[in-house]
């Protein structure tokens, strides 16, 4: 291979990254919203139950 073609090789190969790594979002997750919590209240009653096996 000729140095302009490795040249141009390496250019396109590092070009295409940081236009991935900078370019817009192709993401394509739903929009969630706000989600109320709905887990377990700490309860140190509880927890030392659990542990005292």
């Amino acid at each position: 291979m000729s140095i302009p073609k490795v040249v141009d090789g390496l250019m396109d190969y590092f070009s295409g990254a940081v236009t991935r790594i900078f370019g817009l979002s192709d993401d394509a997750y739903p929009e969630t919203g706000f989600q109320p919590f709905s887990g377990d209240v700490y309860d140190k009653k509880h927890v030392k139950k659990h542990f005292e096996r």
